[in-house]
């Protein structure tokens, strides 16, 4: 790439957006100037695939509960995936907690501060470890998320896919160039908020833009092209059968440990079906888990619910079992008291059927 291609907007890139952050951004958020590594870190993981709106809530209920490293190492799993429910994406809560754990026994409770160091780290890909370095340690390295792509690819008029690795490339070596390095951290931050609030994905506020006269997308009437994505994306859709199963006081629960969606968070017990489980063949899952005709009494079938991922659809139907004496249960399933309930941290689509119910 040559530097003169992007490089000649008079005043120049950096100049622009930061008189744009100095007389113009008014976004608040509590992790904004921060300077603790620990923080900075916790925000940014929640904040992956997470709105700001609503990851606000679960960064000031994080650091209330766990101020520093070591309390979040020390604390159990359970209560910090309770702490997270409704967050999604849980393997960024198991890096979490894994992290945490090594950063409080191998750097006794120290963030490392290079940037090669925290890109090490579990769950810490390049965007999360320039904006570690940069915002806590003012290190130059340049942050490259969807509004850093969107800002870039709109003003420079930049055609090439931004989910390719060439794409992927390409843009972080512009925004390497772009970078203020005498300002990293506050470049960084003004660049996100930039793409957030003013070169928003739908409906921009071209109009107010300080790049308007500069901006090819926006001069050539391709706001709404730009930036560019090559891949569709593959949705596979899949049935989950709850089996709520309930005797007295008690009802039973499973905790999800196998490599797939929502791993260790706990759910009913459960059959997957490639279609909506019809009475046959739940009267048959039944059977072959101890259950005989005379043990139950189906109460009621709910209506499907749905749950959107990145990548898949899940449709729900939970059914309510009402058991006429206590049986012995699978090795991996156990009977809770329905007033413990709330200890346990459930995937959404579960909270979201107890919610209708109640």
């Amino acid at each position: 790439m040559k530097k003169s291609n992007y490089l000649t907007l008079n005043p120049s890139f950096d100049f622009l957006l930061l008189k744009w952050n100095k007389e113009r951004n008014r976004r608040q958020m509590p992790w904004k100037a921060e300077k603790d590594p620990y923080k900075i870190w916790l925000s940014e993981i929640i904040l992956q695939q997470t709105r700001v709106e609503q990851g606000l809530s679960y960064y000031n209920s994080f650091v209330k509960n766990f101020p520093d490293i070591h309390k979040l190492a020390e604390a159990p799993d359970e209560k910090v995936f309770k702490l997270w429910e409704g967050l999604g994406y849980y393997t960024r809560c198991k890096n979490l907690i894994s992290t945490a754990r090594y950063i409080s026994k191998e750097h006794k409770g120290v963030f490392p501060s290079s940037y090669e160091e925290i890109l090490a780290l579990k769950g810490i890909g390049p965007y999360t470890a320039a904006a570690i370095s940069s915002f806590a340690f003012n290190l130059p390295h340049a942050v490259v998320d969807g509004n850093v792509f969107r800002v870039l690819a709109r003003i420079f008029g930049i055609n090439k896919a931004i989910d390719t690795t060439n794409g992927k490339k390409f843009f972080a070596s512009l925004a390497t160039q772009l970078l203020n390095r005498q300002q990293p951290g506050l470049y960084n931050q003004a660049i996100m908020d930039f793409g957030a609030i003013v070169c928003k994905p739908v409906a921009p506020l071209c109009a107010e833009c300080i790049f308007n006269n500069h901006c090819k997308a926006y001069l050539n009437n391709k706001i709404n092209i730009l930036p560019v994505k090559k891949k569709k994306l593959s949705i596979k859709k899949r049935w989950f059968n709850y089996l709520v199963i309930e005797c007295e006081s008690e009802i039973a629960i499973r905790k999800r440990m196998e490599k797939d969606i929502w791993q260790q968070l706990f759910e009913f017990p459960m059959v997957e079906t490639p279609k909506e489980l019809n009475k046959k063949k739940l009267q048959f899952f039944l059977e072959q888990n101890g259950f005989k005709s005379n043990d139950y009494k189906i109460l009621s079938t709910s209506p499907v619910i749905r749950q959107q991922l990145s990548h898949q659809l899940i449709l729900a139907q939970f059914i309510n079992i009402k058991l006429k004496r206590k049986l012995r249960l699978k090795n991996d399933w156990r009977w809770i008291k329905k007033s413990k309930f709330g200890n346990y941290a459930f995937p959404r689509i579960i909270n979201k059927y107890l919610e209708q119910k109640v």
